[in-house]
């Protein structure tokens, strides 16, 4: 059986896109609510990875860590004021449609 894609955010993600995922039964946990608030970014990859959670993200770091070949369960990236709070949850909410956790595995998609 395939596994369906689960969301962390980090703290660079607005609330609202938890809330919203969350309002469409989209599993989903962000850095504050798991006390990773002042964690590295290796530690948040390691977190998500450890869950099975793709990592959403405005941060680059992480872009840096996926070259490095740091491997993840999936990182989901935009550039910081590039989408609106809305234009990010559909498109998250597309990637959980169409796409299942393996396939995001070590992959970078830039929202």
């Amino acid at each position: 059986m395939t596994e369906k894609i689960r969301f962390h955010l980090d703290e660079s993600v607005s609330n609202a896109i938890a809330e919203g995922l969350r309002r469409r039964l989209i599993d989903v946990t962000t850095t504050p609510e798991v006390g990773l608030i002042t964690a590295s970014d290796e530690a948040q990859l390691s977190f998500a990875l450890s869950q099975n959670r793709v990592l959403v993200t405005h941060d680059d770091d992480f872009v840096a860590l996926h070259q490095k070949g740091v491997g993840h369960s999936g990182i989901a990236y935009c550039s910081p004021n590039r989408r609106s709070i809305g234009e990010i949850l559909n498109t998250l909410v597309l990637i959980w449609e169409v796409l299942e956790l393996e396939q995001m595995k070590n992959q970078l998609e830039f929202l």
